[in-house]
């Protein structure tokens, strides 16, 4: 994923610009209601197309919401021309969702020269924790 521009950019603008960015953003049905360095948040819908046998969120669909979520708030933390990739990924899951929005927020905990880490916390609309996801991306630097 490549340096965005983080000017004021409503949800729709987001969402396109995740989509194009990474075109499986749209598979995954992920909206970006905000996005700045210090958070993004995105939303996803429960649908039966992404349950696994008892009906809750199949756990390789939350890693990708979370990773691509992940990926961008990253993203808005690269110099300019810089790009980046997942490197590293761990999920805890805490609890199903079986059923309703899910709210997906991205934070910070290090930006470095060459590595940032993000956490993501997958929440229910019940306000329960249903995982919560720590990746780190490399900085790739401008070609120049």
């Amino acid at each position: 994923m490549e340096h965005e521009p983080t000017d004021q950019e409503s949800p729709e603008e987001l969402t396109t610009t995740i989509r194009r960015i990474m075109p499986f953003c749209e598979v995954l049905g992920l909206t970006v209601v905000e996005a700045s360095p210090e958070r993004v948040a995105a939303t996803v819908e429960w649908t039966a197309e992404r349950t696994t046998v008892f009906g809750g969120l199949h756990g390789g669909y939350v890693m990708a919401v979370a990773d691509s979520t992940g990926a961008l708030c990253a993203a808005r933390n690269l110099p300019a021309g810089a790009g980046t990739s997942t490197i590293e990924s761990k999920t805890n899951f805490l609890r199903p969702v079986m059923a309703g929005t899910v709210t997906i927020v991205s934070t910070p905990t290090h930006v470095g020269r060459t590595t940032i880490v993000v956490q993501t916390e997958v929440v229910r609309d019940d306000g329960k924790m249903a995982a919560i996801t720590t990746q780190t991306q490399i900085v790739l630097p401008a070609e120049g």
